[in-house]
């Protein structure tokens, strides 16, 4: 499917009905308004010269039509994320992507207290600037059948790309991802297919739509179905989020953990009853975060898998086959495939090794890498970069990052289990995250990141016998607060740099 026309014709089936309600604004757009805004802003964006534009707006109607309008200019929007270094990320991307212009908003750089870049185009403004004619204009056009409305707009591929998203540079300076018509499109028609969902649905839109879970689940997966998105900017604000969820009777939610908890802790009873499908993805659902939604709200917490480079989704747990800690059934035009870390053999039920991944939903590639492309796709067949494996019913189980195991003592050691057996022992309310720093004896030693003192002796009695001696932290730091990316991710890359400064340095150790 080509998304923004896709858009047009569910505009043109529900026009009367609700599409967007922006909670950050108190904007109502209805599916009608929402394409004669569309229309406008395409006869705005283009004007521009560049194919690429940058995006660095909250989760909003602004945000969204947006992106809609320069599609339909022809323009391919680069979705930038503000939630660190938002200056640094604007000129990183219009580096990388060879464009200067990037629409934002006036109010979010005022709130974020960011710099101004060249380059810089206000949303505000050109909404202020847009004349009685252009609206007549565009509502006149808006009249017209589907189809006329999309001949109008310049010929689109399905394999030309829709966005530009950025990885999450979690371990590594962040990639730039070309997804593609075909790969957002092929996730949405999965989603919808195995969750049944239908224009009555109601989503909640919270997550940023920089990221891939937030762009295909809180974007294009409620404007393309006809449901109504109800969003609000900051997914931070953990007592908002479940009144909003209440009032608006909403029935679907993705999110992270990190947002998860935020919303369980804050929520009241009664908040969650409309909610018939909640989602964890993105990182680890614990244990404890699915025994909370179930004991509170009675709702139980599915856990789905991705990454930016599938649009994301890959594999996902529904009501109907769910097997809690497993990160579910690969979606239905996926192809999943274990691999051996060293042979490259396929391998059975059972066996641990690398998840690949085929189908439409994979990536075009990234964007001006051929030799990161190539070394991340063969034949097909995209390497996440994350360890697990299939279990004899199909379930896939995710068993880490390939980049957080470690070699100790000529033992692969992962990090994650040690930290999901740490999770298990340590007080309730306090966090933690394993990394890895150099060891001049055994190459590498294991250190425990957690976000309060604990009791280090009791602590590792009660992970005697858990864990193998090689895989027990060797040391603790204490982090009030474990730096997150802006999905709500760990942000590993930052916790393993304090760590190490902190361990050269002799500090807490």
């Amino acid at each position: 499917m080509i998304l923004h026309h896709e858009f047009i014709k569910t505009a043109k089936k529900y026009s009367k009905k609700l599409a967007i309600d922006d909670k950050s604004t108190n904007k109502q757009v209805p599916y009608d308004r929402a394409l004669i805004a569309t229309l406008i802003l395409a006869k705005r964006f283009t004007k521009l010269k560049e194919g690429y534009i940058g995006v660095m707006i909250p989760t909003s109607a602004g945000a969204m039509l947006t992106s809609l309008g320069l599609l339909m200019a022809g323009k391919v929007p680069v979705m930038i994320n503000y939630s660190t270094g938002a200056s640094d990320n604007c000129e990183y991307a219009q580096a990388k992507c060879g464009f200067k212009t990037i629409i934002t908003s006036k109010a979010l750089l005022i709130k974020l207290g960011a710099r101004l870049v060249n380059g810089m185009i206000f949303i505000e403004d050109v909404m202020e600037q847009i004349s009685t004619g252009e609206k007549l204009k565009a509502a006149l056009k808006s009249k017209m059948p589907a189809g006329r409305i999309i001949k109008s707009t310049p010929s689109t591929d399905i394999d030309d790309n829709v966005t530009i998203l950025f990885t999450s540079g979690s371990e590594k300076d962040p990639k730039a991802v070309q997804l593609t018509h075909r790969s957002v499109g092929s996730n949405i028609n999965d989603v919808i297919d195995v969750y049944k969902l239908t224009d009555n649905d109601i989503v909640m839109s919270m997550l940023p739509v920089f990221h891939s879970f937030g762009y295909m689940s809180n974007f294009w997966l409620p404007l393309i179905t006809g449901m109504t998105a109800v969003t609000y900017a900051n997914p931070l604000e953990y007592k908002t989020i479940p009144k909003l969820i209440r009032e608006n009777k909403a029935t679907m939610m993705a999110a992270t953990p990190i947002f998860l908890s935020g919303y369980l802790r804050e929520s009241q009873p009664g908040d969650f009853d409309t909610m018939r499908i909640i989602i964890g993805g993105a990182d680890k659902v614990t244990d404890s975060l699915r025994e909370g939604y179930l004991k509170k709200h009675d709702k139980v917490l599915l856990e789905g898998y991705g990454v930016t480079e599938t649009s994301p989704g890959i594999s996902i747990n529904t009501h109907e086959e769910n097997r809690p800690g497993s990160i579910g059934k690969p979606l239905p035009s996926v192809q999943v495939k274990i691999e051996d870390l060293n042979s490259g053999k396929e391998l059975g039920p059972n066996e641990e090794g690398k998840i690949l991944v085929k189908g439409d939903l994979v990536m075009k590639g990234y964007f001006d890498d051929i030799e990161e492309t190539s070394l991340h796709i063969r034949d097909g067949w995209y390497d996440t970069g994350d360890m697990g494996l299939i279990d004899d019913d199909g379930f896939l189980w995710h068993k880490g990052r390939l980049k957080r195991f470690v070699k100790i003592g000529g033992e692969m050691v992962s990090l994650v289990r040690t930290e999901l057996e740490l999770e298990r022992v340590l007080p309730e309310g306090v966090d933690c995250c394993i990394v890895e720093v150099p060891d001049s004896l055994k190459g590498a030693k294991i250190v425990a990141t957690v976000t309060e003192q604990v009791d280090e002796k009791e602590i590792m009695k009660k992970l005697q016998g858990k864990l193998p001696p090689i895989a027990m932290p060797k040391k603790f730091i204490v982090l009030p607060e474990l730096p997150k990316m802006g999905s709500g991710k760990i942000d590993f890359r930052t916790i393993t740099d304090i760590v190490r400064r902190k361990t050269q340095n002799g500090n807490n150790l």
